[in-house]
């Protein structure tokens, strides 16, 4: 009776070594990295890739390299609100001020609100709010959950197939296990037919953590109840608090997050033309109305000096137009 008490914490340990020789070895297969890749690559990291690629260093190994492909010429983490604070106006997807029951980063969306046609305009929009969501995870944290507010919804909010395509296979291939669950609340008929064209491009285990739940529904407001506390949860999605999107307000908290990434010294990308060169030599700092000022000293002998003015953002990076 003993042995057989012991034997499952036996195979969670002998598999729990297993996968730490994974990491081991996707790490060493990958070989020699630049700094920012090697920042990236964190033993979590790898383990959410090789995750996605069920164990397999090989698979693993080729969406990694995809990835830093991917964002050597993206640069999300690159990315200002000031450049997409005008697709975030309606709060149609923007990061909750609280968690769910296991303290993860909830992004609610609400396609009802969208107010932009743009489809590249979209993706970074999101792509950022993935960036922050990330950022503001709690240690030991690795994932997210999406609340979707279906509220509003028709055909002509709705997003372009190829949009929510490209979507797909960014959150996919360069956020594999980021998404803890997404649930869709309470989506009308019409969306099905878009659902069903969706779900097509999704991977069966990303599938899987999509949860369509409704409020007439039982198992649904028991679901919800699992992972979240009523008292925290908007009564959009069954529960007691205040939803109220304040742009400003968001607007005031992305800067001060901005001024974070700023702040956490990502070396340089290392391109075809060599590496980017950083003007940062001193801290950012979230200036009036929330704009972010990256301060870089000058020559010996000379006062720092501010490389942005009112109104914008100075990048991480030297813009190519030069300073504003």
């Amino acid at each position: 009776m003993y042995l057989l008490r012991r034997q499952p914490q036996n195979i969670q340990e002998d598999d729990s070594s297993q996968k730490d020789a994974k990491i081991s070895e996707l790490r060493a297969a990958l070989g020699s990295l630049s700094r920012r890749n090697l920042k990236f690559c964190t033993d979590a990291c790898l383990r959410r890739y090789l995750e996605a690629r069920n164990w397999n260093v090989d698979k693993a190994k080729k969406m990694l390299e995809e990835t830093f492909k991917w964002r050597s010429t993206y640069k999300p983490e690159e990315i200002r609100w000031n450049e997409i604070a005008h697709e975030g106006e309606t709060g149609k997807v923007s990061r909750a001020d609280f968690h769910d029951r296991l303290g993860r980063t909830v992004l609610i969306m609400r396609p009802g609100m969208q107010n932009t046609t743009s489809g590249e305009d979209n993706v970074r929009h999101l792509v950022y709010l993935l960036e922050n969501a990330i950022l503001n995870l709690p240690e030991g944290q690795e994932q997210m959950s999406w609340l979707i507010d279906f509220t509003g919804f028709s055909l002509n909010t709705n997003i372009p197939i190829k949009t929510a395509r490209d979507i797909i296979n960014i959150l996919q291939n360069h956020y594999p296990e980021r998404l803890a669950v997404a649930f869709l609340y309470n989506p009308p008929r019409i969306f099905q037919a878009f659902w069903k064209a969706v779900k097509y491009f999704l991977d069966p285990k990303t599938s899987q953590k999509v949860k369509f739940v409704y409020p007439k529904s039982k198992d649904s407001v028991e679901l919800m109840k699992t992972f979240f506390d009523v008292a925290n949860l908007p009564s959009e999605f069954g529960g007691e608090a205040t939803l109220k999107y304040d742009h400003e307000e968001f607007s005031r908290l992305m800067a001060q997050d901005d001024v974070k990434t700023a702040n956490l010294g990502f070396p340089a990308w290392d391109g075809p033309e060599g590496p980017h060169n950083a003007i940062p030599k001193g801290p950012a700092k979230c200036g009036p109305l929330g704009i972010l000022c990256i301060y870089s000293a000058g020559s010996a002998g000379e006062n720092p000096a501010t490389v942005c003015k009112p109104g914008y953002v100075e990048l991480l990076y030297r813009p190519t137009r030069g300073a504003l």
